[in-house]
């Protein structure tokens, strides 16, 4: 047996038969994506990659190219036990003053997701991290009933001690406490931070936990969200997630710019809404905590907030039948009249994405993108700078955030449109990772909003289109050659 194994390498038969399998494999492969319809972009990378790499294709594919739209995260039997828990608000949308245009985008959003609009809301924005975890933290020691809590990284660093600490002594005091991390997202963390949680009642679980033999069918899809609902009454969304570089800069960035909100009203129904889907596509209990009818004279309101908004939370992810954030944020793009104004960790568009903002610059609407200098993934960095000349060509104006790291992700647009959350404006936000997003339909928070984008102008470097294009050959290279693999990086 052994002399025939060894004839068989030495005659290269194995060699052949490897090849002969990987080719097939290839051209199953190809067959697969081409009959599921994809966005022919991004099939169009994939194909270019199993070509040019077969093997390292072949791997890449297993892990990150498999698609699991129209999976099922509940049963229709618990949604419509969490829906009994969530009170519809029947608004008549001609009395509440709003646009035609904020009107549509509202029934947009609630025929991608069933998402309600909610009035009468009150919002504080937070540009940094410290004035953001200090106001949590308050918020947490304040919880008597529930915290439910959930990030795409929780840090064991001073913050994350923090609040885990806190976590701890509520869970002890028989406040119900469900933390949700994503496995991948905090990797890097000890898995004995989270045992000693759950040792001390906090039930921490990790998001789509990726091992042996679920590794290639679950580390493409992670869940990017991060919220936080206290007492069923209080409610935070935005970019940031539990780590000390969120407020000091870390060790790459001398400051971290991010942006993320605090929300007391009916929209918190739908923060929690979210979360229970998560809790039980993992297996949890049917979270079935009822808000209180008033807010707890416990959780106080800053000075600086903004009252009376109305709002709609969207959730997307690849599970969704629709790309719920991409398609309402272009129709919110395409029906501009005034500006669009974007900030975005990095920017690498779809197809109609990329349109429907030149278009808008074309038709004479100021088009504003502002992204960081320099992003924390070298990769994504080169990826986003390979759209800027289609950008520039037709008027939109980009600008480079030089003081540290942009990691906000804000959209304004004209006078009453907003969009806070956790989704970059970039493929894996749109189709891969679960996202959650606010749309807030306000004057005066957008009026805010503009202020705050155009204080951060100032910290930034307008890029002209002759400057841009004397910039070195090798870099123009190189990012056109990461640009192929944007769609699945």
């Amino acid at each position: 047996m052994l002399e025939t194994i060894s004839s068989l390498l030495s005659s290269g038969w194995i060699y052949t038969i490897f090849a002969a399998a990987a080719v097939c494999s290839t051209i199953i492969i190809i067959i697969i994506i081409l009959s599921e319809n994809r966005n022919p972009v991004k099939s169009l990378a994939w194909v270019t990659v199993l070509l040019l790499l077969p093997g390292v294709g072949l791997i890449l594919y297993i892990f990150f190219g498999r698609n699991i739209k129209n999976t099922r995260m509940i049963s229709r039997r618990n949604k419509r036990k969490l829906r009994r828990n969530n009170p519809r608000f029947n608004v008549d949308m001609r009395q509440t003053g709003l646009s035609e245009e904020s009107i549509m985008q509202i029934n947009l959003g609630r025929s991608l997701t069933g998402a309600q609009f909610y009035p009468g809301n009150t919002v504080t924005v937070f540009t940094d991290g410290a004035s953001k975890f200090s106001t949590l933290i308050d918020d947490l020691k304040k919880a008597r009933k529930s915290i439910n809590i959930q990030y795409y990284i929780f840090e064991n660093d001073k913050i994350g001690t923090e609040i885990a600490d806190i976590l701890t002594d509520k869970a002890r005091q028989g406040v119900k406490v469900r933390l949700i991390y994503d496995h991948v997202g905090s990797l890097h963390v000890s898995s004995r931070f989270f045992k000693k949680l759950r040792e001390n009642g906090v039930e921490a679980h990790p998001f789509f936990k990726v091992s042996f033999p679920h590794l290639g069918t679950r580390i493409n899809w992670r869940n990017h969200r991060k919220i936080c609902v206290i007492d069923g009454v209080v409610g935070y969304l935005g970019g940031m997630n539990v780590a000390d570089r969120y407020i000091d800069g870390g060790k790459k960035f001398n400051s971290w710019r991010d942006t993320h909100v605090r929300v007391i009203g009916p929209i918190v129904n739908a923060i929690q809404y979210s979360f229970a889907v998560d809790w039980s596509f993992m297996g949890g209990e049917l979270i079935e905590d009822m808000p209180e009818d008033d807010t707890p004279a416990y959780f106080h309101t800053p000075s600086e907030s903004v009252a009376d908004v109305g709002m709609q939370m969207l959730t997307s992810g690849p599970t969704s039948q629709w790309s719920n954030i991409a398609l309402a944020l272009e129709k919110a793009i395409a029906g501009s009249s005034r500006r669009v104004y974007i900030q975005t960790p990095y920017f690498l568009p779809t197809e109609s994405l990329l349109k429907v903002l030149q278009a808008s610059a074309l038709a004479h609407v100021d088009v504003r993108i502002m992204i960081p200098r320099r992003s924390d993934s070298v990769m994504l960095t080169s990826a986003s700078a390979s759209y800027i000349s289609e950008c520039l060509k037709a008027g939109i104006k980009i600008y480079f955030y030089e003081p540290g790291m942009l990691h906000a992700k804000t959209i304004i647009i004209d006078d009453e449109f907003v969009s806070i959350g956790s989704t970059n404006f970039d493929f894996r936000s749109f189709d891969y990772n679960f996202e959650a997003n606010l749309f807030f339909f306000s004057r005066e928070l957008n009026e805010r909003m503009l202020d705050t984008f155009r204080n951060d102008l100032r910290k930034c470097t307008r890029i002209l289109p002759a400057q841009w294009r004397r910039r070195k050959l090798m870099s123009r290279i190189g990012e056109s050659i990461i640009r192929l693999m944007s769609p699945i990086l």
